[in-house]
């Protein structure tokens, strides 16, 4: 069969990720990476029986594929399937890490396809954090560039990028541990890149976290017929007929330069201490300091300013379950005026139903501001003594630029497995976690993810 010449751009993807088990990277690169693990464990666990995984557990369990992938909390299968069901879970309460340069969540898709094709081929750790960075670094590229870039760019068109570039992103994990060459790693993004999609559509709904999983499902699909010969579009990754002009077609985006040799993206990553849409954050941190100032007082008013990306992800006015008001703005700023943290536990039906939130939810007026930072808000709170309070956000807790501490990250992981699997698992899941590349910690990783399934 005759291929397409390999084009500039799908040659330098094909030969990072050839070349990416011999590169070595800087300590703050691989300590990011297991920051990165350390969010991505507390939330397989927690949510590994959530109403959105469910479903998925029962439907891999009937398939009865063989494999020696964990399913977190669960029995082990092939790792495409496993890396789906962790991937869904790892992204059912969007309390997951998040790229701020546009990509989308990175962990649930690269760390799921990571520890699944690892533990199916018993890799060595290092090879498996190797990977991590890699695919993350794919990932980035792809849909990186801020608001006038790609992943900004898919949203305002209706696409999830974290279900676009991530697929990409697993892709190049699993050919990175498969040690393809600079060819079939290229056919392998090009595979993956041919099923992409995922719909903002969807967003508040089981679809969205779903996306994630089917991203790591399908770039380990994608890597598994690479490496047997399969041949995907060499030219799909150039800047004129490729998967941008399918997604963005009026060419209205800046992509970002394929720079691997400049920077890490991996230390753009972010962490959530809020389990709601990334959008919501500023907002809801900003009313939450004018809590106390409050007190009960009668609210005649409240305008929250954003940047009008907000309102793409997170602009539901009226939403109906816990689940929609994840992705409302307006929600998230009425349940933190109410006292809410804006934990997991607090993203249920019998939360909006609160009367204080009730009340508050039609004072709220959001108003988008062409050029404001997606990391700020500024809330005004208009009493019904006439009495005005007001707060701003410069730089989102979470935000790189004002990142959460390891210190965090471990209360973080804490509270969301402790009660699932207990203060003695949980430490020594966190060890392993925290030293991984370091050989026996894969293993015992799944050890202490292993359930009664």
């Amino acid at each position: 069969m005759t291929q397409a010449p390999i084009n500039e751009r799908g040659e330098a993807l094909g030969r990072y990720i050839a070349d990416s088990q011999q590169q070595r990277h800087p300590d703050e690169v691989l300590h990011e990476a297991r920051r990165a693990l350390v969010d991505y464990l507390g939330l397989a666990l927690v949510a590994a029986h959530d109403p959105v995984v469910v479903p998925l557990r029962g439907t891999v369990r009937r398939w009865q594929a063989r494999g020696k992938a964990r399913v977190v909390l669960g029995g082990t299968t092939t790792p495409a399937l496993a890396a789906l069901v962790n991937g869904t879970a790892v992204h059912a309460m969007d309390y997951d890490d998040v790229h701020y340069l546009g990509a989308g969540h990175p962990g649930a898709p690269c760390w799921s396809t990571a520890l699944a094709v690892g533990q199916e081929h018993e890799q060595d750790e290092q090879r498996v954090l190797a990977a991590f960075v890699t695919g993350v670094e794919i990932m980035a590229r792809l849909g990186g560039g801020f608001v006038p870039g790609v992943g900004r760019s898919l949203q305002r068109k209706g696409f999830h990028p974290t279900s676009v570039v991530g697929r990409m992103g697993a892709a190049a994990v699993a050919a990175s541990l498969y040690g393809l060459d600079a060819a079939r790693s290229l056919h392998a993004l090009s595979n993956a890149a041919t099923t992409a999609g995922g719909l903002v559509a969807s967003f508040g709904t089981h679809g969205k976290p779903f996306h994630a999983g089917k991203a790591a499902m399908d770039g380990i699909l994608a890597a598994d017929l690479a490496a047997e010969g399969y041949i995907g579009a060499n030219h799909a990754f150039e800047l004129q007929g490729g998967w941008l002009d399918a997604f963005i077609q009026d060419r209205q985006v800046e992509v970002p330069p394929l720079d691997f040799a400049d920077h890490y993206e991996l230390l753009r990553n972010g962490y959530k201490l809020f389990a709601s849409c990334r959008a919501t954050h500023a907002s809801a941190q900003t009313a939450q300091a004018l809590v106390e100032a409050l007190a009960g007082r009668e609210v005649k008013r409240v305008q929250v300013k954003v940047h009008p990306g907000a309102l793409v992800t997170a602009g539901k006015t009226a939403p109906a379950t816990g689940l929609e008001a994840k992705f409302s703005v307006a929600c998230c700023v009425a349940m933190a005026l109410s006292g809410y943290r804006l934990a997991w536990t607090d993203f249920v039906d019998a939360t909006l139903a609160d009367a204080r939130v009730q009340a508050l939810l039609p004072r709220i007026e959001i108003v988008p501001v062409a050029g404001q930072s997606p990391a700020s808000a500024h809330v005004k709170v208009e009493l019904a003594d006439d009495d005005v309070l007001q707060a701003s956000t410069s730089v989102i807790l979470g935000h790189p630029d004002n990142p959460v501490s390891d210190a965090g990250l471990t209360e973080k992981f804490r509270a969301l497995a402790e009660p699932v699997i207990g203060v003695t698992a949980a430490a020594a899941l966190l060890d392993a976690a925290w030293r991984f590349g370091a050989t026996g910690t894969l293993a015992r990783i799944d050890t202490l993810l292993k359930g009664e399934e």
